[in-house]
């Protein structure tokens, strides 16, 4: 049977497979966009930051009570860590990550009059800002064209065999850049997060009502 299943794999084109699948996300999350919560451009920037080896859900429960006691990034650059460290601690590796919203503060405050510019090339220069936080960012604040491969975007790749199993992140976001077009790169991203966060999942994927069991590795 399982034999039966990867020749059927086969048979179909990655063309096919990313057809169908792109179908899929527009019946599951016609309307799908970032899940974190935020007001002002520098919030979803930091936002992100304390995304990292954490869930949105988390992420949310903190920032309010961090954007309410520091509300400009004046405050937040001046902010103590030891103070930040305590708001932000639920997300785990807190001390780290309050040193770098005070950082990121500071650079923003200094380096680009308090705003967060339309610049990747500056953005992954921010401490704990790599290509992953810069393409969230920039796609939500300015519509830039881009995907960002978080862990769920990686898995539901492999899994659907649009890249290697070996592939990196980086490989993998080429590799999507290619199938997607350019202005659908940051509709498909998000709604590849959410595919993989609610329905795809690391454990206990809810692969028995999924209409891409025939072409996922899974089965």
């Amino acid at each position: 049977m399982i034999g039966l299943m990867m020749m059927n794999m086969n048979k179909i084109s990655i063309k096919e497979k990313v057809e169908r699948f792109e179908d899929y996300l527009e019946e599951l999350y016609s309307d799908a966009r970032c899940e974190l919560h935020y007001t002002k451009d520098y919030e979803l920037l930091i936002a992100v930051v304390l995304s990292a080896q954490t869930t949105d859900k988390r992420v949310n429960s903190v920032t309010p009570i961090l954007f309410s006691k520091y509300p400009t990034l004046i405050h937040l650059s001046e902010a103590s860590i030891d103070d930040v460290s305590k708001i932000i601690m639920p997300i785990g590796t807190f001390r780290k990550k309050a040193q770098f919203i005070v950082d990121i503060a500071s650079r923003l405050v200094d380096e680009q009059n308090g705003i967060v510019p339309n610049d990747p090339e500056y953005l992954v220069t921010l401490p704990g800002v790599g290509r992953k936080t810069t393409n969230v960012v920039l796609s939500n604040l300015y519509d830039y064209p881009a995907i960002a491969v978080d862990t769920h975007v990686e898995r539901v790749s492999k899994r659907l065999g649009f890249c290697k199993k070996d592939a990196s992140t980086l490989e993998v976001e080429q590799k999507l850049m290619k199938l997607y077009n350019k202005k659908d790169w940051s509709r498909r991203h998000h709604q590849m997060v959410l595919f993989g966060r609610y329905h795809c999942k690391a454990v206990r994927p809810e692969c028995e009502n999924c209409k891409l069991k025939d072409i996922c590795s899974l089965k």
